[in-house]
């Protein structure tokens, strides 16, 4: 059982969750490969028995590469079991965790030609240090105005890692599930 993990990240957050979730299935036995999707240039689909798939959000969109990815790969997504996650920091706000309360998650799921079996939405992390000037000032005022952070001195790590755990063990249970069939 072999399980290919990619990720779409921008300040490392989505890469951080990907490699957690790596982690904790390596530790139950199940093979993973970890790799960032902005890198590949053909996936070898064959060689894995399911698909994780971690994109962040910035500014209400998901990186034009990782969207590029998921058209041009639906056919193959759509054949192996497959979850999905998004990350972003509207998720801060535990009523906007799923993918029917993140509206970002949820349009691009209605949009996309990817079905996934599971999907889940996690809250980023808040890097005011290492943005460069204009997305520190964009962010704060993103902040300010949604009732968040604004400290630009500060870094806030907002993921619930227990959820992110709670994922991996559905990840775990539909690759038990889907391989006895």
């Amino acid at each position: 059982m072999k399980i290919l993990i990619l990720f779409s990240s921008r300040d490392g957050q989505t890469r951080e969750i990907s490699a957690f979730i790596a982690s904790g299935l390596r530790e139950k036995g199940i093979d993973s490969a970890i790799h960032n999707l902005h890198h590949l240039a053909d996936v070898p689909w064959e060689k894995y028995d399911k698909v994780v798939i971690g994109a962040s959000i910035r500014y209400g969109h998901f990186h034009p590469t990782f969207k590029q990815f998921v058209n041009k790969h639906a056919a193959a997504l759509n054949k192996i079991p497959s979850a999905f996650f998004s990350v972003n920091l509207v998720a801060r706000k535990p009523e906007k965790r799923s993918p029917q309360t993140n509206s970002y998650t949820r349009k691009f799921l209605l949009s996309s030609p990817w079905r996934p079996n599971l999907c889940a939405v996690f809250p980023g992390a808040l890097r005011y240090p290492r943005y460069r000037w204009l997305d520190r000032f964009m962010i704060r005022l993103i902040m300010k105005m949604t009732g968040g952070e604004t400290n630009i001195n500060k870094e806030v790590v907002y993921t619930d890692w227990q959820q992110v755990t709670d994922f991996m063990e559905d990840i775990a249970e539909l690759t038990s599930d889907l391989s006895v069939k």
